[in-house]
């Protein structure tokens, strides 16, 4: 009894090795594009959201996505455009109008080396971002905008969040 179902295991994992072979390559652009998925606030015990969960998904045709740590030459040096490969830009509503403010420090980061180990190929994954947020706002409406850019300097599109309340309800 056991046999019959440890082959019966094994037997779509082996299908599933042949097959594999024989599908094809998903083909991106060369661009990166992201896509926004969803935020979800974090709060404690406060009035105000303390945190909150960015989710993207990302593609890039040529798989050359993320920086290492020694990527920091011209024009990935500190306080260069090319720093943060995940830019992330943080809008305020005030009065009606969203703002943009330089926070300190900021959102964006550095994604690390996403490249496979067959270079050249497409790649997609996701990114889940945790961001810090101010738990005594001035100002309870944001919006994120977030986008990437590849080892080829090539900017993907710009996403931008809903509306998001800080408030709890």
């Amino acid at each position: 009894m056991y046999r019959k179902i440890r082959y019966l295991f094994l037997l779509p994992v082996i299908l599933s090795g042949f097959f594999s072979g024989c599908m094809k390559q998903e083909n991106f652009p060369d661009t990166p594009q992201i896509e926004y998925m969803n935020y979800t606030n974090v709060f404690d015990t406060g009035r105000f959201a303390i945190r909150g969960i960015l989710n993207i998904s990302f593609r890039d045709g040529n798989g050359d996505i993320g920086l290492s740590p020694g990527d920091t030459f011209p024009p990935f040096q500190k306080k260069g455009d090319y720093y943060y490969n995940y830019v992330i830009m943080y809008f305020e509503k005030q009065n009606g109008v969203y703002q943009q403010l330089d926070l300190d420090p900021p959102f964006s980061s550095r994604i690390p080396v996403l490249t496979p180990l067959d270079p050249g190929k497409s790649i997609k994954g996701f990114i889940v971002d945790t961001l810090g947020l101010n738990p005594h706002p001035l100002n309870d409406t944001i919006q994120i905008k977030a986008y990437i850019y590849d080892r080829g300097l090539r900017k993907s599109n710009v996403i931008s969040t809903p509306e998001i309340i800080l408030r709890r309800r």
